[in-house]
């Protein structure tokens, strides 16, 4: 490995691309005839490219991993291990733009290609993709007084991440100058309200505006699904949530988090005045790949002023196919036996942000064929789908759920979709609906399939109306599943596998994993969300042994026997896949909500 020795540290030198080539041929990782056939046209080449991101966009195949090729984190692991420096793969969430882009100016780190990515006391973490220049390092030692600690990051990281910290930093701190400096400690919602009104900086000041596109594309890039603006005394909090958790984003003076939400409210066309009562309101966005992205906006005023949460809609998360959903083979089949009734009632039930919208929009676009009428009315609509005719519930000029429901009856429907059943009239509307012909689908809070039928009981149905209309009722849950980077096999211990699944069995081969952790999930051992689901097939069997007396207890046993599979064992056949863990299952499916 003699071309990677270490230089004297005054002696700068850039990685050459042959040096490179080379490097990895003599270590059996390309074949050698490359050196020949590439590297001319590459000499030619007027733009600056690191070396290691030429070989990546080659897709060359890794000739010591079979199968895999050397793309730009395999080339940039290997360029740490060959100058013995750690290896670091930049993860924006982790990084505390703020404080760490105060050691350096923004001039200095693009003139070296360096970013600074973590300081504490006594030292400060830099990443770079050019281990062999150093003179920066003693420089920047001298001038901050702290431990120098480098680290080999990919250069399509360093770059993004160098322009995006500086970027916003300098924006934030612009739009906290042009705020001013002679603000006192804010400490009540009221003083917060004349805050904003008499602050010099507007919502369309361009470091404003450049704050929330940053916001807004770092969301999408991080695949959050929420965004959280929440002001504090002194500095306020962004926050995202990932796959379910919450992860801390940013720190800004308050001031400027006042700002920034006064620019989203004017986008998402909300009453940027009133700050004392909540409002809801929504924002199109598209991403530079030129996605299409929905985010629903509400308000809540708070003792430290607005706090604004973004729901993020992205279409191809939204709408998924029952695979893609987490449906088992069963599930599939039992949902479109349900599904294909001309009419009749199908619900799904769970607590907020268990996928019953994503579940809805799913089966509503595989159900919206040129020959078919698809009507909702939703509070708010979720997502604007062009396949179907949407109404939004406006309970402020008296349009509410029921009456959505008799004015879609007036628009001849073939099926319906009601955001959710919350009153009597709701239901009875909805029964309406279901005995004049049509397929009505809708929403209910309750922990499984089987107190869906009680609860309708308890809002003012009658038995033998919910007998006559009911066809199915799907509970569902949404859980993490395990990072395939990095999940490892596992031994489950047997007395808390058969307290899982007691008393049923759980068939095929056994192939548990455990979560680990990994650049790509954050070290949480997790990737993505799917669901795990139980469903009643509500048929004259069931029917005839529902009366209005029967308990959700006795109404679960009878449907168990019937073949429905319970939460906890849908949850349980996705850990024996090695797609989950029991720790997950456990948490969003507690025992007592599964009894039975």
């Amino acid at each position: 490995m003699r071309q990677f020795q270490g230089s004297e540290i005054n002696q700068d030198r850039q990685l050459g691309l042959r040096e490179v080539i080379e490097q990895l041929v003599e270590e059996g990782r390309l074949d050698k005839s490359i050196l020949e056939n590439f590297l001319v046209p590459a000499r030619n080449s007027t733009i600056e490219i690191h070396p290691l991101t030429i070989i990546a966009q080659q897709e060359w195949d890794d000739l010591a991993r079979p199968g895999s090729k050397l793309d730009l984190e395999t080339l940039t692991e290997w360029l740490a291990f060959n100058t013995s420096l750690p290896y670091l793969r930049i993860d924006p969430l982790k990084v505390d733009v703020g404080t760490v882009t105060e050691t350096m100016s923004s001039a200095y780190a693009k003139r070296y290609k360096i970013l600074p990515v973590e300081v504490d006391a006594t030292s400060l973490t830099v990443a770079t993709a050019e281990p062999h220049v150093r003179s920066w390092e003693n420089e920047l030692s001298h001038v901050t007084g702290l431990f120098i600690k480098r680290v080999v990051s990919n250069p399509t990281d360093i770059t993004k991440f160098l322009g995006e910290f500086y970027s916003v930093s300098h924006s934030i701190r612009k739009a906290s100058d042009d705020q001013g400096e002679d603000i006192p400690g804010v400490t009540n919602f009221e003083q917060l309200v004349e805050l904003g009104k008499s602050g010099r900086l507007d919502a369309n000041d361009q470091s404003v505006v450049h704050i929330v596109d940053w916001l807004l594309q770092y969301a999408f890039d991080q695949r959050a699904s929420d965004i959280h603006l929440e002001p504090r005394r002194d500095m306020s909090n962004i926050r995202f949530r990932i796959d379910g958790v919450m992860h801390n984003v940013y720190e800004m003076p308050t001031p400027v988090l006042i700002v920034v939400i006064s620019r989203i409210k004017v986008l998402g066309r909300m009453d940027v005045v009133e700050k004392r009562r909540p409002q809801d309101g929504r924002i199109k966005s598209k991403t530079p790949e030129g996605d299409e992205i929905e985010l629903r906006l509400s308000t809540m005023p708070t003792a430290f002023g607005e706090k604004l949460v973004m729901r993020i809609f992205d279409p191809s998360v939204l709408v998924k196919d029952y695979n893609a959903l987490g449906f088992s083979k069963k599930n599939v089949a039992d949902w479109k036996h349900m599904i294909t009734h001309p009419h009749g009632i199908i619900l799904v039930t769970g607590p907020t942000g268990s996928g019953k919208t994503t579940t809805l929009y799913s089966t509503l676009k595989s159900l919206a064929k040129s020959e078919v009428n698809v009507c909702t009315v939703e509070d708010p609509i979720e997502m604007v789908v062009p396949d179907f005719n949407q109404m939004q519930v406006q309970s402020n000029i008296g349009v509410d759920f029921a009456a959505g429901i008799r004015t879609l009856l007036r628009q001849d429907p073939d099926i319906i979709m009601v955001g959710e059943i919350r009153d009597k009239e709701t239901a009875e509307m909805a029964i309406q609906a279901a005995l004049t012909g049509h397929l009505v689908l809708s929403t209910l809070h309750t922990n499984d399939a089987s107190a869906a039928i009680p609860r309708l009981r308890e809002i003012g149905i009658p038995a033998y109306m919910i007998n006559a209309t009911l066809v199915g009722v799907m509970a569902q849950r949404l859980v993490r599943t395990l990072c395939p980077h990095c999940k490892e096999p596992t031994e489950i211990d047997d007395a808390i596998w058969k307290g899982l699944i007691a008393p049923w069995t759980v068939s095929g081969t056994m192939n548990f994993h455990k979560a680990v952790g990994c650049e790509e999930c954050r070290h949480t051992g997790y990737l993505g969300r799917m669901g795990i689901y139980e469903l009643i097939i509500f048929d004259q069997n069931l029917r005839k042994q529902v009366g209005k007396e029967t308990s959700s207890e006795e109404i679960r046993k009878l449907a168990v026997k019937q073949g429905m599979m319970r939460l906890r064992i849908s949850g349980a056949n996705k850990v024996a896949k090695g797609m989950t863990t029991i720790e997950e299952i456990m948490k969003v499916v507690p025992p007592d909500e599964d009894n039975g």
